[in-house]
């Protein structure tokens, strides 16, 4: 039983991982789309960087929650010392670049 769960909780970290890369590159993907239709198409250089710049930051914030959700998951299936702190750090890192990402993402929105 025990291995069973360390399986599916190996499995699901690494979909987990394989998620927020598919995030990211499809962030990126909208981000140069959106930056080559408004820069080049209508001449909108400025509000083309600032939407650009958005749509990648939305993309990296939801692709590191899925990276803390898999570093927990990896974590959990047989912790030692080490990997708590580990956890620890890597989770406050996120954690941080994610508020900051925020924050910018909430600053650059349009206010009514």
């Amino acid at each position: 039983m025990h291995d069973a769960i360390r399986h599916i909780a190996h499995y699901t970290a690494m979909l987990s991982e394989g998620i927020a890369v598919i995030i990211i590159i499809m962030g990126i993907a909208a981000s140069i789309s959106v930056y080559g239709r408004k820069t080049y198409f209508i001449r909108m250089d400025y509000p083309a960087v600032t939407e650009s710049r958005n749509r990648l930051a939305h993309s990296l914030s939801l692709a590191l929650e899925f990276l803390i959700c898999a570093d927990i998951l990896k974590t959990a299936i047989s912790p030692t010392w080490q990997d708590i702190g580990q956890l620890a750090a890597i989770v406050g890192i996120r954690t941080f670049l994610n508020f900051f990402l925020t924050k910018e993402l909430k600053e650059g929105e349009p206010h009514a």
